[in-house]
Order: structure tokens, then C-alpha cells, then sequence
């Protein structure tokens, strides 16, 4: 499976400037099999008042991204945008097959006290799998890579690899390195780091680096053997070996 990280710092509110860099970076990386933008890249991280740039039941991204998917057969993570549904607003990933088919929603669960998002935001509820290519994948956003037994529940429904769309601080970029790779060992799965702010990542499931881009605009791509994961799981499975007793703790 070949995938590329669309790696670029939104301009804050400039919704339509940040569409035009998306489809640009879109049509150029078209040649791979699954592309993934950063968290909320149509609008930058964030501006104030939401519910000027919000998206309304994410109608605008998602004829946008089924358009770009459709035209380029390439499937796409589209990172996440401000969505308002029915007068919440919801910090929102969609997911397009290459046929321009959504075929997953997720609302990052985990919202960022340290910038406020819980007094803007309301928090999603679900967890989310889904397949490309018949590929099992999972996706989080940001703040979520810190809570490793949130990504052990979507882990456990058989992904193979975890997206992770996000505008993380270079301020914590060596937390979040140890966090990426972290969740890739425990959870023996590829980990596929998005960041708006650059350093970007793609981890396999030993925790070694496959891919990691510089701190500007750039498009990250990188190939992972997904039989490189059966041959480090068929020589410890830790999945397997995992005590359910501990689910009850």
C-alpha cells in the first residue's frame, strides 16, 4: 500500500485558499493508493468564531474530497474540518473510497484542554474502522494519540494501520514521536502520523521509521509491506497473548 502525507500549514480562515492547496497536493500525489491531509486543513487550527468557518454537516468537504477521489481514483483521508451538526460542531474526519464513496466519519473523541477545544467543540462518542483497498484501517485525530487505551479498542477490531490526522506543536514533537511509535509496538500496526506542522511519520508495527518529512510544505510518501506485519506478529503476538482478565480492571 503506497501512501502519502498531504503536509502543509493551513492559512488560518482562508477556507478557499486551503481548498486550492489541497487539490493541487491531491492531483500530485494521485499516483498513490491512499492519501491523508492534516487536522482541520480547510480552515487552519482554529479560527474564532467557529461557527463563521464551520462547515455545515460537512457538506462542502465532503463534495469536495468525493470530487477529488472520484476524479483521481485515490482513496482519501481527509484529515479533519470544523463540521456544525444540528448546532454542534464536531471536529470531523471523512473518509472517501476512490470511487468517491464515504465510507467512514469520525469525530475526534479526545478534545485539547490546553487550546480550549472542549468549550468549542463536542466530542465524539465512537471509535471508527473502516476498509480501503481491503485494507482494515482506523483513524484517530491529534489529542487522541496520547490515550493508548482508546487505540487498543480500535487495535482489537483487526485494523492494520492507524491514521492519525493532527496540528501538533513542534514544542512536543519528542512526546509525540515516543507516542507514534508507542502505539505502533504495543498494537504491532503501522502508524501514519498527518501533521499540519510538519514532521510528519510513517511507523511500522517494530516502531521503526519508515518515513518522516522536514517542517514545510511537502508531500511524505512511503510504501509499507503489510506482510512485514504478519512475520513481527507470528513471532509474538501480543494481541493474542493479551490477559482479557485486564478489560475488567
Amino acid at each position: 500500500m503506497k501512501i502519502s502525507v498531504l503536509q502543509f500549514k493551513p492559512v488560518i480562515g482562508e477556507i478557499e485558499k486551503n481548498f486550492d492547496t489541497a487539490g493541487k497536493m491531491i492531483e500530485y500525489a494521485k499516483n498513490s493508493d491512499v492519501l491523508i491531509l492534516p487536522e482541520l486543513w480547510s480552515t487552519g487550527y482554529y479560527p474564532t468564531p467557529v461557527n463563521n468557518f464551520a462547515d455545515v454537516n460537512g457538506e462542502n468537504t465532503t463534495k469536495f474530497i468525493c470530487e477529488m477521489a472520484k476524479k483521481f481514483g485515490v482513496n482519501i483521508i481527509a484529515g479533519s474540518v470544523i463540521a456544525e451538526i444540528e448546532g454542534k460542531f464536531f471536529n470531523r474526519c471523512i473518509v472517501s473510497k476512490r470511487n468517491g464513496e464515504i465510507i467512514a466519519l469520525y469525530d475526534k473523541a479526545h478534545l485539547f484542554s490546553f487550546a480550549d477545544e472542549e468549550k468549542i467543540f463536542s466530542a465524539g462518542k465512537n471509535f471508527v474502522t473502516f476498509e480501503l483497498d481491503g485494507v482494515k484501517c482506523g483513524i484517530i485525530i491529534c489529542y487522541d494519540l496520547r490515550f493508548p487505551e482508546f487505540i487498543r479498542k480500535i487495535a482489537l477490531n483487526n485494523i492494520e494501520v492507524l491514521f492519525c490526522s493532527a496540528a501538533w506543536s513542534l514544542q512536543r514533537l519528542q512526546p509525540r514521536q515516543i507516542l507514534t511509535k508507542a502505539r505502533a509496538i504495543e498494537n504491532q500496526i503501522f502508524v501514519v502520523f498527518a501533521n499540519s506542522a510538519g514532521k510528519s511519520e510513517i511507523v511500522n508495527p517494530a516502531g521503526e521509521t519508515i518515513a518522516e518529512s522536514g517542517t514545510g510544505e511537502q508531500i511524505l510518501t512511503a510504501e509499507i509491506d503489510l506482510n512485514e506485519r504478519k512475520k513481527i506478529i507470528a513471532k509474538m503476538n501480543l494481541l493474542a497473548d493479551r490477559n482479557k482478565f485486564t478489560d475488567i480492571l
